[in-house]
């Protein structure tokens, strides 16, 4: 796990929630997101629906987790022709999108 950076955090709602609409999107992550440079960590996922403490959060599907070098990396990211193609290929089944960013250090 890097030392510092910045942590870029996507919780996606979506319209079809299925297991095979949350595997697409999921898919699609690893597909086009993956390889952008400057990423240190990256995951994706469904919410585990067992989850169901009052502080959990439930108004997702599919939680994004990147973690950047720095923030010239998340900038360079978010213009990258991989990034663009995630937007355009996936945003009609998304119902709502939230984003976190923020630094982190240890």
């Amino acid at each position: 796990m890097p030392k510092s950076g910045l942590a870029h955090d996507v919780y996606f709602e979506l319209v079809d929630d299925s297991p095979q609409a949350r595997q697409q999107l999921i898919d699609s992550c690893y597909e086009k997101l993956a390889p952008i440079p400057g990423i240190t960590f990256f995951a994706a996922g469904s919410r585990d629906e067992g989850l169901t403490r009052p502080v959990n959060d439930q108004v997702f599907d599919v939680g994004l987790h990147v973690y950047f070098v720095d923030r010239a990396a998340h900038d360079v990211y978010q213009d990258h022709p991989g990034h663009i193609a995630f937007i355009e290929d996936n945003m009609a089944n998304w119902k709502s999108v939230r984003v976190f960013d923020g630094g982190f250090a240890r």
